[in-house]
């Protein structure tokens, strides 16, 4: 064997990470992703006590740092903080200035000039006195908001949104391929800042803050156009919105058959959150609606037609990280094992809140998935290729 076929037939090095022997990398289903991350964020609104929403937070800072992938759209998970941390801002800065009035108990802090409004706007002021039970009540429930936003964020940094357009329903494809454009917009931005950030740094641009807004902006702006245009392109080549082969009764049918069924799950929905309604808004509704939206989806998915190449495999890790986020929800809906006023603490009187154990277990529950989902699949190294020898003259 020469030199350069032992070198072919040598393993290369660094390949694949080393797993210690445990299990193999691969990429988790992403419908397993989105299930855990709606799962944790319907958690999330159930709370407004800030340990166990900082709690959350730190769950999906784990979970995203020990299974993202090294694609440049799972790097976008530090702009979803940056816009929580923006939320909560807003949302006390508002609390501010549109001041409700404080009571002799309250903790007073400041004053804005106040504002005089007309009497049509009755209801409402503009500045005055500022307490500090307002501006915790405000961060509060801006953390709330900004945790299911990151909840989303860690879904569109672990989960590839493409991917999960191929398990949907032949009736959903085109709604499908909408809400799958819509969500590849923020990763995609988050992609295309980046490459503007570094192509700026390459060309040594020393402008910063508000100079170089605009030679980051109109960059990214001219790089989202040409995907769209090359998106529309790509699709129409491949048949997007075409009438397709259903009948006028076909479609009917299957329009009715939806518009009942979500009907059906509006109304258990209903019934399920209001204690006072009757027993068949509950339960019974929400079943006859389900079977009724998916006998829709059945007579619509047959005029559809599509195969998919190399299906992602459903397997045990996708069972457990899915679980993990729906028991962590279920847990906290359940109320047991604790006080329900525990997840809802109230600020009069002003004191520090308490971390109950059964929904910090449920959320830490949720953290579960950081190991129970496989490691992710290593770039492989670029192998240089043998130079081929020249042909000597004689």
């Amino acid at each position: 064997m020469t030199h350069t076929a032992r070198e072919a037939a040598a393993p290369v090095s660094g390949s694949l990470p080393d797993t210690g022997g445990r299990r193999l990398p691969r990429i988790l289903h992403p419908v397993a992703w989105w299930i855990w991350a709606l799962a944790l964020a319907t958690a999330v609104s159930r709370t407004n006590n800030p340990l166990l929403l900082l709690l959350v937070l730190a769950v999906l800072g784990y979970v995203v740092t020990a299974r993202r992938t090294e694609a440049p759209w799972a790097r976008g998970f530090t702009y979803y903080l940056c816009l929580a941390g923006t939320v909560v801002a807003i949302r006390v800065l508002f609390r501010a200035v549109f001041a409700t009035g404080i009571t002799p108990h309250d903790h007073f802090l400041f004053a804005l000039p106040h504002i005089p409004t007309p009497d049509w706007y009755a209801g409402i002021r503009l500045g005055g006195p500022v307490s500090l039970e307002a501006l915790l009540s405000a961060a509060t429930d801006g953390l709330r908001l900004a945790c299911m936003l990151c909840c989303i964020g860690a879904a569109n940094t672990l989960a590839n949104p493409k991917r999960a357009l191929r398990v949907l329903p032949g009736a959903l494809h085109e709604l499908g391929v909408a809400v799958t454009v819509a969500i590849s917009v923020a990763p995609q931005l988050v992609q295309s800042v980046q490459r503007v950030a570094r192509a700026r740094r390459l060309r040594a641009g020393r402008s910063k803050g508000l100079k170089a807004l605009r030679g980051i902006v109109v960059p990214v702006l001219e790089d989202a156009l040409e995907r769209s245009l090359r998106l529309a392109a790509g699709m129409d080549s491949r048949g997007y919105g075409r009438a397709g082969t259903a009948t006028r009764r076909s479609r009917r049918v299957t329009g009715t058959l939806m518009l009942l069924g979500m009907c059906g799950l509006c109304a258990g929905a209903y019934g399920l959150l209001d204690a006072t309604a009757p027993r068949f808004l509950g339960l019974p509704a929400m079943a006859a609606g389900v079977v009724l939206c998916v006998a829709g989806l059945r007579i619509g998915g047959r005029r559809v037609s599509r195969t998919t190449y190399r299906p992602d495999p459903w397997r045990l890790p996708e069972w457990a990280v899915a679980g993990a986020g729906t028991l962590s929800a279920v847990l906290l809906f359940s109320n047991m094992g604790y006080d329900a006023a525990e997840l809802n603490p109230s600020i009069y009187p002003l004191s520090w809140p308490t971390l109950p154990l059964v929904p910090a277990c449920a959320i830490l529950l949720a953290g579960t998935a950081g190991f129970l989902a496989p490691p992710p699949a290593a770039p492989r190294p670029a192998v240089p290729r043998p130079r081929a020898e020249k042909a000597g003259t004689t």
